[in-house]
């Protein structure tokens, strides 16, 4: 998130890891990087130690599923698989703590850049995407590791088209996402539908662990390599739910994929993107950098073109 949480000093969220975490921290900064979380450097005598998250809790995700999950990554690192960013075990052995209604995990600090935040932008980092993405796919899915499930369900469009039928007088963005929604009310009733459809035959499909938002904004150059980050979405899956961005930026030799699944998780971005923006614009906001950002963003999967084939594509 942009801006630290209004609810929660960085004081108290220092207090939280230096009481539940066996590392020596001093001072906390909040860093205006990601979306859907708050994040924050903690440092000991002004060097780095810990990328601390405090993950919200909702649409996507519970305090189980994220423990499941950070728990599943760290086995997955164990395992051999050094591009994972896995979790600092807190005194109890867990990988999450509960603070202010969500859960905050810790990563040690890693030194490096961004990826990106949008396609992939050579052919090295197209190629180490997909070895290392291989590589987890090739490996053997960690005991208690989540499945993946829809994250919207088959009721989604007329459950929003209910949510559309007052005005939203919740905040500077509220009206204005309600009115783009409705204008693609009928859009959103056929990508739900086609959606599950996909779901469903993903059933007969071979499922292997997934990152699930393996996209260039969760990933890192250091001097070790490349580093995905961000693992709260892990869970077993049909590989191609990882392979999007790849297909997306014209690596599909790289990706091999089923062009089903990939439709499904393109599908499922778009779709839980919208869920999670109707929830944020139909409850009272004030007009911040993060209201102003996810109103793009809403506005983007609105009206981005549907996905289709590469040899349905004209360029």
């Amino acid at each position: 998130m942009r801006e630290p949480p209004d609810f929660l000093s960085a004081e108290a969220v220092l207090d939280a890891v230096r009481t539940h975490w066996p590392i020596a921290v001093d001072t906390i900064e909040h860093l205006p990087v990601g979306f859907g979380a708050h994040h924050w450097r903690v440092s000991s005598a002004g060097s780095p130690r810990l990328f601390v998250t405090l993950d919200r809790l909702g649409l996507r995700r519970t305090a189980e599923s994220l423990e499941a999950a950070y728990t599943a990554a760290n086995e997955l690192a164990a395992a051999g698989l050094e591009f994972v960013a896995a979790s600092v075990p807190d005194r109890q052995g867990r990988c999450t703590v509960p603070l202010a209604g969500g859960s905050v995990s810790c990563v040690p600090w890693t030194e490096g850049s961004p990826a990106g935040s949008g396609p992939i932008g050579s052919d090295d980092l197209a190629r180490q995407n997909a070895e290392a993405l291989a590589r987890l796919h090739a490996t053997a899915p960690p005991v208690g590791i989540p499945n993946w499930r829809p994250r919207v369900g088959s009721d989604f469009g007329s459950s929003l088209a209910e949510q559309l039928q007052d005005p939203w007088e919740t905040g500077p963005y509220g009206e204005r996402a309600r009115t783009s929604l409705a204008q693609r009310i009928e859009a959103i009733r056929g990508w739900t539908e086609a959606y599950h459809e996909l779901g469903r035959r993903a059933a007969d499909r071979p499922w292997v662990p997934t990152h699930g938002e393996s996209h260039t904004a969760n990933q890192l150059l250091t001097d070790r390599g490349l580093v995905f980050v961000d693992w709260e979405s892990l869970a077993v899956a049909p590989r191609e739910r990882d392979l999007v961005t790849l297909v997306n930026s014209g690596y599909v030799d790289l990706a091999a994929p089923d062009w089903e699944m990939i439709e499904l998780f393109d599908l499922e971005w778009r779709l839980s993107e919208v869920a999670e923006y109707a929830d944020w614009f139909g409850r009272p906001h004030t007009g911040t950098a993060s209201d102003r950002a996810a109103f793009d963003n809403l506005v983007m999967e609105l009206e981005r073109p549907g996905w289709t084939r590469p040899d349905d594509r004209t360029h």
